[in-house]
């Protein structure tokens, strides 16, 4: 699969990742979302497809790589054009 490709994650899928990084469980991020938690497991399993991640450490790491998410500052610059260019577009 084409890298380009690989990486293109629904709005939803960022969302999930969004909350996975605040420590949430997949039940709680269901339960955030009113969803069910096997709908969140097979979103995280797609992201984990998408992303190459095995792991949710692994996951937030490309997370941050790729101005999907920010902490404390660090890659909040990227992020702020993503969200800036979706907004425009």
């Amino acid at each position: 699969m084409p890298l380009q490709l690989r990486h293109e994650l629904s709005e939803r899928e960022v969302e999930i990742i969004e909350l996975v990084a605040t420590g949430l469980t997949n039940q709680e991020i269901a339960e955030q979302l009113t969803i069910s938690k096997r709908t969140v497991d097979n979103h995280v399993s797609n992201i984990f497809t998408k992303t190459g991640a095995k792991n949710r450490v692994a996951l937030l790491n490309w997370a941050m790589d790729n101005g999907k998410i920010c902490r404390d500052g660090f890659n909040c610059c990227s992020l702020e054009s993503t969200e800036a260019s979706r907004r425009a577009g």
